[in-house]
């Protein structure tokens, strides 16, 4: 009883202290939120902005070419190792079918010579109980 009452109080403690980080409403900001969106200088910096972002777009589209051509690599690079690791996998399952057969075939091979072994015992008991008999039948 006492242990539950403990539990009770420490989530209330722990709700109470966490409730301000949670305050605004805002517990996750987006990655594309525009801070400067409440400002009314924001408007001034984004013209400025522009102007500067089309003098780099010659630089921003050369820049692009060399990104797409180190994804193309990257790509490449992960379709041979997917390759690899697919031979890797074909030799392992051939490898553990012929294990695998090799198991069937002896475990095939244990149980018939299962079999003969009983039927060996057997007539030699069938024997003994037949020389048993004889030698009642003697007396």
């Amino acid at each position: 009883m006492k242990l539950n009452n403990l539990a009770v109080l420490a989530a209330i403690s722990l709700l109470t202290v966490s409730a301000p980080a949670f305050a605004d409403g805002n517990a996750f900001t987006p990655l594309n939120f525009d801070d400067t969106a409440y400002n009314s200088t924001s408007t001034a910096a984004k013209s400025t902005t522009k102007t500067v972002s089309s003098v780099s777009d010659t630089a921003a589209v050369s820049d692009d070419s060399v990104v797409n051509g180190n994804i193309q690599n990257a790509i490449l690079q992960l379709d041979n190792a997917q390759t690899d690791i697919k031979n890797d996998l074909l030799n392992y399952k051939t490898k553990y079918q012929n294990i695998d057969n090799q198991y069937k075939l002896i475990k095939n091979e244990r149980s018939m010579l299962k079999k003969q072994i009983r039927s060996i015992e057997r007539r030699s008991k069938n024997i003994d109980r037949a020389k048993d008999k004889l030698r009642k039948n003697m007396v």
